[in-house]
């Protein structure tokens, strides 16, 4: 299944998209598509319901995060090897953990805001991992079926703040706006290999990012495991897993970062496509 949420900011419904690529409606079904909704049984019922029977969604409307009520939004850097090669980084032993605010979330095409006096915003399409099971001390043998999905995930970030500034990277990860996520949340029956999704990302149509999951370091089974020791994951709960080469700060022989009135396009096989303009906070 294709789960999504729509509507104005904060009034998102909870809705579907049928095979023909059609919105249908959920709410008669479900509150929100949040950690209530991810377990095992409620998407089973989900899955139960006959799809052409939904109310379609008419019009054009705007396309929410595709979870709501996120617990905790947790971000995996480099994790590409050839990503940690470009940032002149070593690879690292153990997963490298970070968090963006929950503030930095938004829809995936909504605009994402420059903040004020940045120089160095950058880009970074990632695979999203979804929890719709409560994991604590989780054995990688056990983690997919503590996964309910998988999303699109643009870890927008300022490389000056992150790296310049002192203190940990959060601060140049979770500025407003800085978590782009959706179009939907493609259920984990319908990716039978995340670890096989080509993902790339352009700007004003010159394609920057173009790689594969097949590179990363550490797998979804490995990274669920691992965070489970240190933090109980819980529905909902979403982990943004690193990204490939090609990043605004790796371009040679000259970084290249964005201002406001670009545009950025993303996308990974199968989980759809994001598309947001910059302007400025």
């Amino acid at each position: 299944m294709k789960l999504l949420r729509y509507g104005p900011p904060g009034h998102e419904k909870p809705g579907l998209l049928d095979e023909a690529g059609r919105l249908r409606d959920l709410c008669a079904h479900v509150a929100d598509i949040d950690g209530a909704a991810l377990d095992a049984a409620a998407l089973q019922k989900l899955r139960a319901l006959d799809v052409s029977g939904l109310p379609p969604v008419h019009g054009n409307p705007r396309i929410g995060p595709c979870v709501a009520g996120i617990g905790k939004f947790i971000c995996i850097g480099l994790n590409y090897a050839d990503h940690a090669a470009e940032a002149g980084m070593a690879v690292p032993a153990e997963p490298v953990v970070f968090s963006k605010w929950l503030s930095a979330v938004v829809g995936p095409n909504d605009d994402v805001r420059i903040p004020r006096g940045s120089l160095k915003t950058d880009w970074e399409v990632e695979l999203g991992v979804v929890i719709g099971k409560t994991a604590s001390y989780v054995e990688e043998a056990d983690v997919m079926a503590h996964v309910a999905g998988y999303c699109v995930i643009n870890d927008v970030s300022e490389r000056e703040y992150q790296l310049e500034r002192g203190g940990t990277w959060d601060k140049g990860k979770g500025c407003d706006t800085f978590g782009p996520i959706g179009p939907w949340l493609v259920t984990a029956d319908e990716v039978p290999d995340p670890h096989a999704l080509d993902l790339w990302l352009e700007v004003d149509g010159r394609r920057f990012q173009n790689g594969s999951t097949r590179t990363m370091i550490f797998g979804v089974p490995a990274l669920v495991a691992y965070l489970s020791r240190f933090m109980t994951l819980h529905p909902g709960d979403v982990i943004s897993t690193g990204t490939p080469p090609g990043v605004g700060a790796g371009v040679k022989p000259s970084p290249v970062f964005l201002r406001a009135g670009q545009t950025m396009r993303l996308g990974i096989a199968g989980l759809g496509e994001q598309q947001q303009r910059t302007v400025d906070a």
